[in-house]
């Protein structure tokens, strides 16, 4: 191994600690999304600020366990309980709208590549919000299960049309009967779980707090063969890590709550606490600012980007949900389904790799993300500090 690379390592590890520091230093003027601090950091250390960090396959490595771990926990918070029904149903509707309005405007617009820059708009960063959800108290709220629903579709549906229309695959007959090996073994696990099998949730409880940790290990499992499975058919891993995710929710609903609480902690512990930030990091390390700030035209596009982002899922979604939610509860969604960044990451280098666009193009897309991620969320919350005070007020 190069000798700088446990240094640059090294120091990928100190961004990712520095980030949560640095955000509760800045709490007492501006709320800032540990991720947003994160990715500026990376920028910092990356090859055209400070130079510190290099990019290097073993950090693309690192970095795209980082992304499949942020998806699976997406899939993994998921309660289909919770969501079924109202919030679904008008989640996928206005999806659909969000779609055809993005679509509709880059053709009217007259742009090229159309469909994957429409499937980037109308996504939205389920994983990326919903530690923000969690940590301000807006899951266990009114808006929680409407907003778990807008973002597990704007997050699945995007994936799927990028693995269904960008996938390039390569088979080998090894690695298939592997997957199909574990694939049956997963299977299994999961019929057990619907059937509520009382071994099943004995035997994960029982090594709940064990060294064998059997429900950590069965995750972990389920999520490289899901990423193996997607790798080996061509599709995008967030697409296999996604799936995952929701596969082990519907096993692990064999646990008590609490125990489904501990496991989940352990899975946060593990993604949140160690990949996920290297893949904000080398986002912000492997961005491409010179091509940004060299470019009138990308940084023209960014502010358009972004109020693209905001019309086509936050208007939308602030539409859809008109008479189920009241006006600040409706902006607290809104603005949240209007965040976006992974995906994104994905749409656009998979376009400017292709040709599809100019590579300054993509890096407005991306940048725009970015600032969405920061600026949404702190409207978001702040929709939910008026209904909150709206609450109050009635009930003095």
């Amino acid at each position: 191994m190069d000798g700088a690379v446990p240094v640059e390592l090294l120091v990928l590890a100190c961004a990712a600690v520095a980030a949560p520091l640095l955000v509760d230093r800045v709490e007492r003027w501006v709320r800032l999304p540990s991720v947003v601090v994160e990715i500026v950091l990376g920028i910092v250390i990356g090859p055209q600020v400070l130079g510190l960090v290099q990019a290097h396959a073993l950090f693309e490595v690192v970095s795209q366990l980082g992304l499949a771990m942020l998806f699976f926990l997406a899939g993994y918070e998921i309660d289909f309980r919770a969501v079924r029904g109202r919030p679904i149903t008008l989640a996928s509707l206005g999806w659909v709208l969000s779609f055809v309005l993005a679509g509709g405007g880059l053709a009217l617009a007259g742009v090229d590549a159309v469909l994957i820059l429409a499937i980037g708009l109308c996504s939205t960063a389920l994983g990326t919000i919903l530690p923000i959800a969690r940590d301000s108290g807006l899951l266990a709220g009114p808006v929680g299960p409407y907003l778990m629903a807008v973002g597990a579709v704007g997050e699945f549906a995007p994936i799927a049309l990028l693995a269904l229309f960008y996938s390039e695959g390569q088979h080998s007959g090894r690695t298939t009967l592997v997957i199909l090996l574990v694939g049956l073994a997963v299977a299994a696990a999961a019929f057990g779980s619907l059937r509520r099998s009382a071994r099943v949730s004995r035997l994960l409880s029982a090594t709940m707090g064990t060294s064998a940790q059997l429900a950590v290990r069965l995750s972990v499992l389920v999520l490289l063969a899901a990423v193996l499975l997607a790798a080996e058919v061509g599709v995008d891993i967030a697409l296999g890590a996604f799936a995952a995710g929701v596969c082990m929710h519907v096993l692990l609903s064999a646990l008590d709550e609490r125990e489904e609480a501990l496991v989940q902690s352990k899975l946060d512990g593990i993604g949140f606490g160690a990949v996920v930030p290297v893949f904000f990091v080398y986002t912000g390390v492997t961005f491409d600012l010179d091509q940004l700030l060299g470019s009138p035209l990308a940084l023209v596009l960014i502010p358009v980007f972004l109020a693209a982002f905001a019309v086509v899922r936050g208007v939308t979604t602030f539409a859809v949900f008109a008479r189920v939610l009241d006006r600040p509860q409706r902006g607290v969604l809104a603005a949240f389904a209007a965040t976006e960044l992974p995906i994104v990451v994905v749409a656009a280098s998979t376009a400017a790799e292709r040709g599809l666009v100019d590579e300054s193009v993509a890096a407005a897309m991306i940048g725009a993300a970015m600032l969405s991620v920061l600026l949404f969320p702190l409207i978001g919350l702040r929709w939910a500090r008026m209904d909150t005070r709206a609450v109050s007020a009635e009930a003095i």
